[in-house]
């Protein structure tokens, strides 16, 4: 793969930018995200028609989809330090082809091999978590500075209705398809992920330039958190996010089931709230994509605080409209804190450590959820639903209170912008 060239300044553009979805080098990254986010939301679906089959256990399910989990979490960190290192096209290339490979895989094993479907989710695991910083780097570089909030707007809305989507289109192909296919179909996707995004248009390569020695990967590694802790914004958004996905997030996971079924007696409200989340977020990605708050960090955390709205649903004898309207509430916030914290990253961020640094954001996002969840089911049991989800939704409205207070936090920046991303 080759080296990675250092950025430089956007290219000059002159009147009003044109818009980011008339770009054909973003909408064909924007098309490689969108297949990827299928992929990964289809195959939990894919793998539970397995165990409704018979083809399956639910232990086997358990198994293999922690496999996936153990493989993200060991390679997004690894995918960070290759994506500043080489190619991030490249990055997306190999990591995507990874992950094609393992959807046969999976296949081959099923009903047959749990040990090789075990093997084969940790590997599409791999691909996907290698992946993840790759196309949030390659954004940056396919995006000029002035479009990036509204490139990053259509990015997690295709995040969003994939996860809307996916499932959905899953159980339509299912009536006609059996899983097996499913799964290949799967792979599919994944080669769209690896095989249609372009290179980044916002760098510049020099032909006679030495590529320069560069230290190991432990090295490297160090290097992306010590640039993450040049931004006192950064790690207060990281601290904020941990709040809100180790608790919040984690107790309304566990509770709403509960509640769905105990208080309302029906999976309704299961279903309803979960609905309004993904479409409340794909609302907040329309409107963060043209909204351009003077203080955006301060907004940002205000909708990242937001989130506290649904465990505090959860702890009222409220009429279930009102839970399904506080997770749409919470699910516009979780953007309106999304987008600015991309667009700020790719812009504060020094380029050739961008990728690193997103991600440790993947690592928090992803890697404390399950140890919320762990850790929140048997509080439930101690203490009861109501006194923990009291916590989680104090904890989910006063950390990001408390982060917006950093310095830098006000405007997601060092020092206050000149004009507005």
């Amino acid at each position: 793969m080759a080296s990675t060239p250092t950025p430089t300044a956007a290219k000059s553009e002159t009147g009003p930018p044109r818009s980011v979805l008339r770009d054909t080098t973003f909408l064909r990254l924007w098309a490689g995200t969108t297949a990827s986010g299928l992929a990964t939301w289809a195959l939990p679906f894919v793998l539970g028609l397995a165990v409704l089959h018979r083809d399956l256990s639910a232990a086997g399910l358990g198994l293999v989809l922690a496999a996936r989990t153990a493989g993200f979490l060991a390679a997004v960190a690894v995918g960070g330090v290759l994506a500043d290192r080489h190619s991030r096209r490249a990055v997306v290339l190999w990591s995507a082809l990874a992950a094609a490979v393992a959807a046969p895989l999976i296949a081959a094993g099923l009903g047959r091999s749990l040990v090789l479907m075990t093997a084969a989710a940790a590997l599409a695991g791999a691909g996907q978590g290698a992946c993840r910083p790759a196309f949030q780097a390659l954004t940056a570089e396919t995006v000029s500075p002035g479009r990036r909030q509204q490139a990053n707007a259509a990015m997690t809305m295709a995040v969003r209705s994939s996860t809307l989507a996916g499932p959905a289109l899953t159980a339509l192909l299912a009536a006609c398809l059996d899983v097996w296919s499913l799964l290949l179909g799967i792979g599919l996707l994944w080669l769209v992920a690896a095989l249609v995004p372009g290179k980044g248009a916002y760098t510049a390569a020099d032909p006679d330039a030495e590529p320069a020695p560069r230290p190991g990967f432990r090295a490297e590694f160090l290097e992306g958190i010590r640039e993450a802790r040049r931004h006192p914004w950064f790690l207060a958004g990281l601290a904020a996010l941990v709040a809100v996905i180790a608790l919040g997030y984690s107790a309304t996971s566990v509770a709403l089931p509960l509640i769905s079924r105990d208080r309302y007696g029906t999976e309704w409200v299961l279903a309803a709230a979960m609905t309004a989340y993904t479409v409340g977020a794909l609302c907040g990605a329309l409107l963060i994509a043209r909204l351009r708050p003077r203080s955006p960090g301060w907004a940002a955390f205000a909708g990242l605080a937001a989130y506290g709205v649904a465990p505090l649903s959860l702890m009222l004898p409220v009429h279930p409209v009102v839970v399904v309207a506080a997770y749409a509430v919470a699910g516009i916030g979780i953007e309106l804190f999304n987008v600015p914290w991309f667009t700020a990253t790719q812009r504060e961020v020094a380029p050739d450590k961008l990728a690193r640094v997103s991600s440790l954001d993947f690592l928090v996002s992803y890697g404390l959820a399950p140890v919320g969840l762990a850790l929140i089911a048997p509080a439930v049991d101690a203490f009861g639903v109501t006194p923990v989800l009291a916590v989680c939704a104090a904890a989910c409205f006063l950390v990001p209170a408390a982060a917006a207070l950093v310095p830098t936090s006000r405007h997601f920046a060092r020092t206050a912008p000149t004009t507005t991303d």
